[in-house]
């Protein structure tokens, strides 16, 4: 059944964008996503269809289109969009996924992941439907050389257990994202991250022996950092003595993270606070009360670091 025609049991628009050219789809793309290459070996007409809809940082997507070869190379990196992953649940038809020297097959109903700031390419060699959960890497708790080790894998076939319960929940809850107001869709969004970051979490802990052991250690040591987000003592002499380790060993593991263990503390204590004043459950709660709660003591020090991390003060955020 041809694209514009198809019906479907999901979709996140009730005006999803129709493309008969494939220009027109490029064009497309480029503006849902990053920069990217796609050609085709089929003559045109081609037919796709795009819907998008996004909430708190994350973007949803929804794709159906005929074949068609996708790659992110080093020059779409240098035109920018570097620093997302995105997340592939394939609805229906197959795909080829390849990153980091990894070949993944996909059929419906598979979940991926890739790194934009990496070259890929994907292959649709029919009709497809796909849903692409898209955010900045910072957004998920997890050190970025840990989810490098997930790309072009499948996610559902390693976890049949928890898999299925986030591809439901991705594919379903997308559908009503735009009639939600600002704050319930954040919070959703919100949830989704929490969800494919518990997904991460449960694939690298499948099998430690076979990691780097300064991965299993620092992968520890940040469990340790969030489960200690609220105590005003927290710091590197006292994670380094928890973990009996020296400082400099500690601030040498991170370093191989790409940060720092203050940056570290300070960007899960903020996600905690914007996870609070998105709630409605916790409306009734001062900023200031918030604040204090994930350990920032100073209120105007709180609102700028949150300003400039987030764009928008914390009650702004509120109001929004």
């Amino acid at each position: 059944m041809p694209i514009a025609a198809q019906q479907h049991t999901s979709h996140i628009e009730p005006r999803p964008a129709f493309a008969e050219s494939l220009g027109a789809f490029r064009s497309m793309v480029s503006s849902s996503f990053v920069p990217l290459r796609i050609t085709a070996d089929q003559p045109e007409p081609f037919m796709a269809r795009m819907a998008s809809a996004d909430a708190d940082s994350v973007v949803f997507t929804e794709v159906a289109a005929h074949p068609h070869l996708v790659e992110r190379t080093p020059e779409t990196i240098a035109d920018g969009g570097s620093g997302y992953y995105k997340v592939s649940l394939l609805l229906s038809g197959s795909s080829i996924l390849v990153q980091d020297g990894r070949e993944l097959v996909m059929q419906a109903g598979d979940l991926s992941v890739y790194d934009t700031s990496r070259p890929y390419s994907l292959l649709f060699g029919e009709e497809f439907r796909n849903l692409i959960m898209m955010f900045p890497k910072d957004r998920l708790d997890l050190p970025i050389p840990f989810t490098e080790q997930l790309t072009a894998v499948s996610l559902g076939r390693e976890h049949s257990g928890l898999a299925p319960v986030v591809t439901a929940f991705l594919s379903q809850f997308p559908a009503q994202l735009t009639q939600l107001e600002a704050r319930v869709r954040a919070k959703l969004a919100h949830t989704s991250l929490d969800l494919m970051g518990t997904l991460f979490s449960s694939i690298l802990d499948a099998d430690p022996a076979a990691r780097d052991p300064h991965q299993v250690l620092l992968q520890k040591i940040t469990r340790h950092i969030d489960a200690n987000l609220a105590a005003p003592d927290l710091s590197p002499g006292s994670i380094a003595a928890a973990h009996y380790i020296s400082t400099r060993h500690l601030h040498a593991l991170f370093r191989q993270a790409d940060t720092t263990v203050s940056t570290w503390i300070r960007e899960r204590r903020l996600e905690r606070c914007r996870a609070d004043l998105i709630d409605p459950v916790l409306a009734d709660r001062t900023v200031s009360a918030i604040a204090a709660r994930w350990g920032f003591t100073d209120a105007a020090h709180f609102s700028r670091v949150f300003k400039s991390a987030y764009g928008v003060s914390p009650s702004e955020l509120r109001l929004g």
